[in-house]
Protein backbone atom coordinates (compact mmCIF):
# COMPACT_ATOMS: atom_id res chain seq x y z
CA UNK A 1 0.00 0.00 0.00
CA UNK A 2 1.11 3.27 -0.26
CA UNK A 3 1.97 5.34 1.99
CA UNK A 4 -0.22 9.01 1.93
CA UNK A 5 2.48 11.99 0.69
CA UNK A 6 1.92 15.26 2.27
CA UNK A 7 -0.03 17.66 0.53
CA UNK A 8 0.88 20.56 -1.53
CA UNK A 9 0.01 23.05 1.46
CA UNK A 10 2.18 20.85 3.54
CA UNK A 11 5.13 21.05 1.46
CA UNK A 12 4.27 24.93 0.83
CA UNK A 13 4.41 25.14 4.35
CA UNK A 14 7.59 23.41 4.84
CA UNK A 15 9.46 25.06 1.80
CA UNK A 16 8.71 28.52 3.16
CA UNK A 17 10.01 27.75 6.40
CA UNK A 18 13.40 26.72 4.45
CA UNK A 19 13.34 29.77 2.58
CA UNK A 20 12.94 31.64 6.05
CA UNK A 21 15.64 29.68 7.16
CA UNK A 22 17.62 30.63 4.44
CA UNK A 23 17.32 34.45 4.86
CA UNK A 24 17.88 34.48 8.40
CA UNK A 25 21.23 32.94 8.15
CA UNK A 26 22.40 34.84 4.95
CA UNK A 27 23.00 38.08 6.96
CA UNK A 28 21.13 40.32 5.16
CA UNK A 29 17.98 40.64 7.28
CA UNK A 30 17.02 43.16 8.73
CA UNK A 31 14.50 44.45 11.33
CA UNK A 32 11.25 44.58 8.60
CA UNK A 33 12.35 40.77 7.68
CA UNK A 34 12.45 39.60 11.17
CA UNK A 35 9.12 40.78 12.10
CA UNK A 36 7.87 39.39 8.65
CA UNK A 37 8.85 35.96 9.84
CA UNK A 38 7.64 36.45 13.53
CA UNK A 39 4.21 37.40 11.87
CA UNK A 40 4.53 34.46 9.53
CA UNK A 41 4.75 32.24 12.41
CA UNK A 42 2.26 33.01 14.56
CA UNK A 43 -0.07 33.40 11.86
CA UNK A 44 -0.94 29.12 12.05
CA UNK A 45 0.24 26.81 14.24
CA UNK A 46 1.49 24.60 10.82
CA UNK A 47 4.02 27.45 10.47
CA UNK A 48 5.34 27.74 14.12
CA UNK A 49 6.12 23.71 13.88
CA UNK A 50 7.63 23.78 10.04
CA UNK A 51 10.03 26.57 11.91
CA UNK A 52 11.15 24.59 14.75
CA UNK A 53 11.99 21.81 12.84
CA UNK A 54 14.05 24.01 10.76
CA UNK A 55 15.78 25.26 13.97
CA UNK A 56 16.70 22.03 14.87
CA UNK A 57 17.94 21.08 11.18
CA UNK A 58 19.93 23.89 11.61
CA UNK A 59 21.55 22.67 14.52
CA UNK A 60 22.86 19.68 12.96
CA UNK A 61 24.53 21.88 10.46
CA UNK A 62 26.26 24.06 13.37
CA UNK A 63 29.63 22.79 12.34
CA UNK A 64 29.51 23.15 8.54
CA UNK A 65 30.72 27.45 8.57
CA UNK A 66 33.94 26.84 10.71
CA UNK A 67 34.90 23.96 8.63
CA UNK A 68 34.88 25.27 5.49
CA UNK A 69 36.02 28.63 6.66
CA UNK A 70 39.00 26.61 8.48
CA UNK A 71 39.81 25.06 5.18
CA UNK A 72 39.99 28.80 3.53
CA UNK A 73 43.09 30.40 5.79
CA UNK A 74 45.71 29.05 3.44
CA UNK A 75 44.12 30.54 0.28
CA UNK A 76 44.60 33.92 -1.41
CA UNK A 77 42.93 36.72 0.12
CA UNK A 78 40.09 36.95 -2.78
CA UNK A 79 40.06 33.11 -3.17
CA UNK A 80 39.16 33.35 0.79
CA UNK A 81 36.05 35.65 0.64
CA UNK A 82 34.93 33.54 -2.49
CA UNK A 83 35.21 30.26 -0.19
CA UNK A 84 33.42 32.14 2.76
CA UNK A 85 30.95 33.52 0.74
CA UNK A 86 30.71 29.77 -0.25
CA UNK A 87 30.38 28.62 3.10
CA UNK A 88 27.41 30.99 4.15
CA UNK A 89 25.51 29.72 0.98
CA UNK A 90 25.84 25.93 1.52
CA UNK A 91 24.69 26.77 5.77
CA UNK A 92 21.58 28.09 3.87
CA UNK A 93 21.08 26.04 1.20
CA UNK A 94 21.72 22.71 2.88
CA UNK A 95 18.90 22.69 5.20
CA UNK A 96 16.22 23.96 2.80
CA UNK A 97 16.79 20.85 0.67
CA UNK A 98 16.92 18.66 3.55
CA UNK A 99 13.98 19.82 4.67
CA UNK A 100 12.54 20.03 0.89
CA UNK A 101 13.72 16.50 0.21
CA UNK A 102 12.08 14.91 3.16
CA UNK A 103 8.73 16.09 2.57
CA UNK A 104 9.24 14.50 -1.03
CA UNK A 105 9.09 10.42 -0.42
CA UNK A 106 11.47 8.46 -2.47
CA UNK A 107 7.79 6.47 -4.45
CA UNK A 108 7.94 10.46 -5.81
CA UNK A 109 11.37 10.75 -6.90
CA UNK A 110 10.98 6.83 -8.26
CA UNK A 111 7.66 7.22 -10.08
CA UNK A 112 7.61 6.20 -13.78
CA UNK A 113 6.34 9.36 -14.65
CA UNK A 114 6.59 12.77 -12.20
CA UNK A 115 6.72 16.61 -13.23
CA UNK A 116 8.27 19.24 -11.35
CA UNK A 117 6.35 22.48 -9.60
CA UNK A 118 4.99 24.58 -12.81
CA UNK A 119 5.54 21.84 -14.73
CA UNK A 120 2.74 19.51 -16.87
CA UNK A 121 3.00 16.61 -19.01
CA UNK A 122 0.82 14.78 -21.79
CA UNK A 123 1.34 11.18 -23.13
CA UNK A 124 -0.29 9.01 -24.91
CA UNK A 125 -0.51 5.05 -23.55
CA UNK A 126 0.11 2.05 -25.45
CA UNK A 127 -3.59 1.60 -25.68
CA UNK A 128 -4.44 4.93 -27.79
CA UNK A 129 -5.39 6.30 -24.09
CA UNK A 130 -4.18 10.03 -23.13
CA UNK A 131 -2.41 10.62 -19.84
CA UNK A 132 -2.16 14.75 -18.33
CA UNK A 133 -0.46 15.24 -15.41
CA UNK A 134 -0.72 18.76 -13.45
CA UNK A 135 1.95 20.33 -11.70
CA UNK A 136 4.09 18.81 -8.81
CA UNK A 137 2.31 15.09 -9.96
CA UNK A 138 3.87 11.40 -9.77
CA UNK A 139 2.25 8.12 -11.21
CA UNK A 140 3.50 4.54 -11.69
CA UNK A 141 2.13 2.56 -14.65
CA UNK A 142 1.94 -0.80 -14.92
CA UNK A 143 0.18 -1.76 -18.38
CA UNK A 144 0.12 -5.66 -18.34
CA UNK A 145 -2.27 -5.28 -15.13
CA UNK A 146 -4.05 -2.07 -16.98
CA UNK A 147 -3.03 0.37 -13.59
CA UNK A 148 -1.94 3.61 -13.16
CA UNK A 149 -0.82 4.53 -9.75
CA UNK A 150 -1.56 8.09 -8.29
CA UNK A 151 1.37 8.91 -6.12
CA UNK A 152 0.64 12.20 -5.74
CA UNK A 153 -1.00 15.39 -6.99
CA UNK A 154 -3.37 15.15 -10.41
CA UNK A 155 -3.66 13.04 -13.34
CA UNK A 156 -6.64 13.47 -15.94
CA UNK A 157 -7.13 10.50 -18.13
CA UNK A 158 -8.97 9.63 -21.20
CA UNK A 159 -9.64 5.78 -22.18
CA UNK A 160 -11.28 5.87 -25.78
CA UNK A 161 -11.73 2.05 -25.48
CA UNK A 162 -13.84 -0.18 -23.76
CA UNK A 163 -10.73 -2.19 -22.27
CA UNK A 164 -10.84 -0.40 -18.57
CA UNK A 165 -7.81 1.25 -17.37
CA UNK A 166 -8.05 1.57 -13.40
CA UNK A 167 -6.21 4.78 -11.18
CA UNK A 168 -5.37 3.37 -7.75
CA UNK A 169 -5.08 6.07 -5.15
CA UNK A 170 -4.42 6.36 -1.90
CA UNK A 171 -8.19 6.81 -1.12
CA UNK A 172 -9.91 4.05 -3.29
CA UNK A 173 -9.98 2.45 -7.41
CA UNK A 174 -11.34 4.87 -10.44
CA UNK A 175 -11.88 2.37 -13.50
CA UNK A 176 -12.22 3.86 -16.18
CA UNK A 177 -13.36 3.07 -19.80
CA UNK A 178 -14.57 5.31 -22.46
CA UNK A 179 -14.47 7.99 -20.24
CA UNK A 180 -12.45 11.04 -20.34
CA UNK A 181 -11.45 11.77 -15.72
CA UNK A 182 -9.28 14.04 -13.73
CA UNK A 183 -8.55 12.57 -10.31
CA UNK A 184 -6.57 15.26 -7.91
CA UNK A 185 -5.33 13.40 -4.85
CA UNK A 186 -4.80 15.41 -1.65
CA UNK A 187 -3.26 14.53 2.26
CA UNK A 188 -6.62 13.89 3.39
CA UNK A 189 -8.85 13.02 0.05
CA UNK A 190 -9.15 12.81 -3.72
CA UNK A 191 -11.41 14.39 -6.02
CA UNK A 192 -12.99 12.32 -8.67
CA UNK A 193 -14.08 14.52 -11.81
CA UNK A 194 -15.73 12.70 -14.83
CA UNK A 195 -16.12 15.46 -18.05
CA UNK A 196 -17.85 12.93 -20.08
CA UNK A 197 -18.31 8.87 -20.00
CA UNK A 198 -19.09 6.81 -16.72
CA UNK A 199 -16.62 5.28 -13.97
CA UNK A 200 -16.79 3.11 -11.56
CA UNK A 201 -15.03 4.17 -7.90
CA UNK A 202 -14.45 1.43 -5.24
CA UNK A 203 -13.99 3.73 -2.31
CA UNK A 204 -11.93 2.53 0.84
CA UNK A 205 -14.86 2.00 2.68
CA UNK A 206 -18.43 1.40 1.08
CA UNK A 207 -20.19 -0.51 -1.56
CA UNK A 208 -19.23 0.17 -5.44
CA UNK A 209 -20.81 3.09 -7.46
CA UNK A 210 -21.12 4.91 -10.62
CA UNK A 211 -19.89 8.60 -11.57
CA UNK A 212 -21.07 10.28 -14.70
CA UNK A 213 -20.42 13.12 -16.61
CA UNK A 214 -20.46 15.83 -15.37
CA UNK A 215 -20.31 15.13 -11.73
CA UNK A 216 -17.49 15.03 -8.93
CA UNK A 217 -17.36 13.23 -5.99
CA UNK A 218 -14.32 13.30 -3.10
CA UNK A 219 -13.08 9.52 -1.94
CA UNK A 220 -11.83 10.05 1.68
CA UNK A 221 -10.32 7.57 4.38
CA UNK A 222 -13.93 6.48 5.50
CA UNK A 223 -15.43 6.60 2.44
CA UNK A 224 -17.38 8.60 -0.28
CA UNK A 225 -18.21 11.99 0.41
CA UNK A 226 -21.63 13.72 -1.40
CA UNK A 227 -22.09 13.60 -4.89
CA UNK A 228 -21.54 16.95 -6.66
CA UNK A 229 -21.66 18.93 -10.18
CA UNK A 230 -18.46 19.25 -11.85
CA UNK A 231 -16.93 22.41 -12.14
CA UNK A 232 -16.21 23.09 -15.67
CA UNK A 233 -13.57 25.49 -15.20
CA UNK A 234 -11.29 22.83 -12.85
CA UNK A 235 -9.90 21.09 -15.73
CA UNK A 236 -8.39 24.50 -17.98
CA UNK A 237 -4.57 23.29 -16.54
CA UNK A 238 -4.99 20.95 -19.42
CA UNK A 239 -4.87 23.68 -21.90
CA UNK A 240 -2.15 25.37 -19.40
CA UNK A 241 -5.27 27.61 -18.57
CA UNK A 242 -5.73 28.79 -14.56
CA UNK A 243 -9.48 30.15 -14.86
CA UNK A 244 -11.37 31.75 -12.31
CA UNK A 245 -15.22 33.08 -12.10
CA UNK A 246 -15.84 35.27 -9.41
CA UNK A 247 -13.32 33.37 -7.30
CA UNK A 248 -12.16 34.81 -3.55
CA UNK A 249 -8.33 35.64 -4.34
CA UNK A 250 -7.03 33.78 -1.64
CA UNK A 251 -8.40 30.64 -3.18
CA UNK A 252 -6.82 31.28 -6.46
CA UNK A 253 -3.41 32.21 -4.84
CA UNK A 254 -3.61 28.98 -3.68
CA UNK A 255 -4.16 27.48 -6.70
CA UNK A 256 -1.69 29.60 -8.53
CA UNK A 257 1.27 28.71 -5.72
CA UNK A 258 1.17 25.09 -6.68
CA UNK A 259 2.93 26.29 -10.18
CA UNK A 260 5.37 28.66 -8.76
CA UNK A 261 8.62 27.36 -7.33
CA UNK A 262 9.58 29.36 -3.90
CA UNK A 263 7.09 31.30 -1.44
CA UNK A 264 4.17 33.36 -3.15
CA UNK A 265 2.67 35.22 0.19
CA UNK A 266 -0.09 37.77 0.72
CA UNK A 267 -1.72 39.91 3.58
CA UNK A 268 -4.71 38.53 5.02
CA UNK A 269 -7.08 41.65 3.54
CA UNK A 270 -6.71 40.15 0.36
CA UNK A 271 -8.36 37.18 0.80
CA UNK A 272 -11.93 38.55 0.10
CA UNK A 273 -11.05 40.62 -3.17
CA UNK A 274 -12.68 38.96 -6.51
CA UNK A 275 -11.07 37.53 -9.00
CA UNK A 276 -12.61 36.62 -12.92
CA UNK A 277 -10.86 35.70 -15.96
CA UNK A 278 -8.41 32.83 -17.96
CA UNK A 279 -4.86 32.86 -17.16
CA UNK A 280 -2.13 31.37 -18.82
CA UNK A 281 0.06 28.93 -16.91
CA UNK A 282 3.03 29.41 -18.82
CA UNK A 283 3.94 32.65 -16.87
CA UNK A 284 3.00 33.08 -13.37
CA UNK A 285 4.89 36.18 -12.87
CA UNK A 286 2.54 37.94 -15.81
CA UNK A 287 -0.60 36.65 -14.23
CA UNK A 288 0.85 38.86 -10.89
CA UNK A 289 0.92 41.67 -12.90
CA UNK A 290 -2.80 40.98 -13.98
CA UNK A 291 -3.88 40.76 -10.89
CA UNK A 292 -1.91 44.02 -9.79
CA UNK A 293 -3.43 45.96 -12.81
CA UNK A 294 -6.98 44.81 -12.11
CA UNK A 295 -7.06 44.93 -8.18
CA UNK A 296 -6.06 47.50 -5.45
CA UNK A 297 -2.71 45.49 -4.58
CA UNK A 298 0.91 45.36 -5.15
CA UNK A 299 3.47 42.74 -6.03
CA UNK A 300 6.72 43.16 -4.14
CA UNK A 301 9.70 40.51 -5.05
CA UNK A 302 12.42 40.10 -3.50
CA UNK A 303 13.24 37.72 -6.11
CA UNK A 304 11.85 35.54 -8.57
CA UNK A 305 11.29 32.86 -5.60
CA UNK A 306 10.18 34.99 -3.10
CA UNK A 307 7.33 36.92 -3.46
CA UNK A 308 4.45 39.22 -1.34
CA UNK A 309 1.26 40.89 -2.52
CA UNK A 310 0.12 43.59 -0.48
CA UNK A 311 -2.63 45.81 -0.72
CA UNK A 312 -2.12 48.79 -3.05
CA UNK A 313 -1.27 52.29 -0.92
CA UNK A 314 -3.15 55.37 -1.70
CA UNK A 315 -1.05 58.22 -3.04
CA UNK A 316 -2.88 61.50 -2.07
Amino acid sequence: MIGSPPSAEARQVVRAAAQWLALMESGSANERDRANLQSWRDSHSSHEQAWQKAQLLRQRFADLPSALAMASLDRPQASRRTVLKRAVGAVALVPTAWLISRQLPLDVWSADLRTATGEGKKVQLADGSTLQLNTASAVDIDMKKRLLKLVEGEIALNVPGTSPLTIQTHFGQVVVSQSDVCVRQGQTGCKVSVLKGTVQLQPLRGPVFSLRGGQQVSLQAMGAGAVEPFDVLAPGWRDGVLMAQNQPLGDFLRELSTYRPGVLRWEPELESLRVTGSFRLEDTDRILALLAASLPLEVHSRTRYWVTLLPRKNIV
